[in-house]
């Protein structure tokens, strides 16, 4: 299983926000923003709070990529 973060920087480009912007905001540990750009798995609970300071859900930022068969 695999996500991918790509979505969440369209988002942060169409609201002129950065990364740096969004980790003030949001209240967001260094190394999680990390886990974002390895598109490595972030907590709910930060995804929650990403999606509150974008005013987005969870689709907007965040996208599914299965396993190849």
């Amino acid at each position: 299983m695999a996500v991918s973060y790509n979505k969440l920087n369209t988002v942060l480009d169409e609201k002129g926000m950065t990364m740096a912007e969004l980790r003030k905001a949001a209240d967001i540990a260094p190394n999680t923003m990390t886990r974002f750009r390895k598109n490595q798995i972030v907590s709910t609970d930060v995804l929650c709070r990403v999606c509150e300071v974008l005013n987005s859900d969870f689709g907007d930022i965040i996208e599914y990529i299965p396993d190849e068969q």
